[in-house]
This record gives C-alpha cells, structure tokens and sequence, in this order.
C-alpha cells in the first residue's frame, strides 16, 4: 500500500485493490493541551485515542449502514487500529458539516449576544471549509454554489443526511444517559451519491452526562460497555 495523505489525527493509504485505508492515531485537536473537537490543530496526544476512535466508528458506522444510510465504509481492524473505505471525492478541498442540538464552541463564541450558553438548537446545520491558514472559515449554503464547491441541490442533500445522521447518533448516545450536543461530519461522492466519510467518534463531538463534558476515552467506555 502507498501512503497518499498525512492528516493530523489519521494517515490514509491507497490499496492494490483501489480502496484505501486509514490508520488512526493518537493525536487529538486542541490548543495547550486541551482538547477542542471544533480546533483545528493539534493539542495533545492521548494514548489508546486512535483505537478508542476507531472502535466508536466501526459501532456508529454499522448502525447507519443497517439503516441504509449511505457511507464509505467497508470493515475496520481494531488491533491495528485501521479502518478500510471506499474512494469517495471529497467536496473541494474539504469541506466540514456541523449538526448542532445545542449552543457551545465555537457557535457560542460567535452568537453569544444573541443566545445563552448550550441553549437549545433544531438539528442546525452549519459548513466550514477545510482551511487550516483561514481557521476552517463558516460558509453558505450560496457561497458554496458560487464557487463551484457544492451545488445548491446537493447541499439540500447533505444537510438532509447530516440532521438524519446526527439524530441517530444522538439517539444512540440517549439510551446509555448521554446527550449530544454537537457532531462534525464529512462528506464525499461516490459517482453520484453523497456518502458519509471518514470517522464517527469521541474526537469530532461534544457528548455530556449530567451537564459534565465527556472526554473521548471515556465516551467510547460509556457508549461501548468495556
């Protein structure tokens, strides 16, 4: 296998056989050794984070496929800590949906003089763009058509999928006492149809128990029982 992408929490690798395989690691976003799943930098690393990750994945990405939800993923290996995907083409150079249930990170630190802290949201769906020189800047729905990024019905399909998606998860989460609060997706194409890429796990959401924040590591103890 050839190694075709360092990412900042995985490694991907193209196959012989035309997919490709992520290799997850330890290194989590952040700033000063706090972890932050809206940064885009890396903050810390945390031993076991890329196997906990990828152990979340694998149980959140076969739940969706049981529910039709159309994805990339193929099987995962938990002892080697790497998951094996479908090519799919990303949307630009990278694009990130947010699906929010309530006002935290970095949606507070922008609105915050028109809602209180973890207000309740609808299932509001935001897109950043991939850009770690511009700090992943917000964009629109019209934006994204201008440029040729997204068209206007394929957005309509990607926040359809991401507020489908989300729900799930957030449902998931509901029966072991946890709430979501916010979850980062993203998306690519295979041929024509937008399908769910890379992870599902501790490091792209914000989960809490009881009003106290839930650390990677720990959500994936919680939600899998081990």
């Amino acid at each position: 296998m050839k190694l075709v992408y360092t990412g900042k929490t995985k490694n991907v690798f193209a196959l012989d056989d035309g997919n490709y395989l992520l290799k997850f690691k330890d290194d989590c976003t952040g700033a000063d050794g706090v972890f932050d799943p809206g940064m885009n930098t890396i903050g810390l690393t945390i031993d076991g984070a890329g196997r906990a990750g990828l152990r979340l994945t694998k149980h959140f990405f076969e739940i969706l496929n049981k529910k039709g939800i159309p994805t990339h993923y193929i099987d995962c290996n938990i002892d080697d800590v790497t998951m094996t995907v479908k090519p799919a083409k990303t949307f630009g150079k990278g694009l990130e949906v947010i699906c929010r249930f309530r006002a935290v990170g970095s949606f507070y630190r922008r609105y915050g003089d028109y809602v209180e802290e973890a207000a309740a949201l609808p299932a509001f769906v935001e897109t950043t763009l991939k850009d770690d020189a511009r700090e992943d800047p917000p964009i629109t729905k019209d934006a994204l058509d201008i440029l040729g990024i997204v068209s206007a019905k394929d957005y309509e399909t990607l926040k359809d999928l991401t507020q489908k998606i989300a729900t799930i998860i957030k449902e998931e989460l509901s029966k072991k006492n946890i709430e979501l609060y916010d979850i980062k997706f993203e998306f690519g194409k295979i041929g024509d149809q937008i399908v769910l890429i890379d992870e599902i796990s501790g490091g792209n959401m914000r989960a809490y128990r009881n009003g106290e924040y839930i650390l990677p590591l720990d959500l994936e103890k919680l939600v899998l029982g081990e």
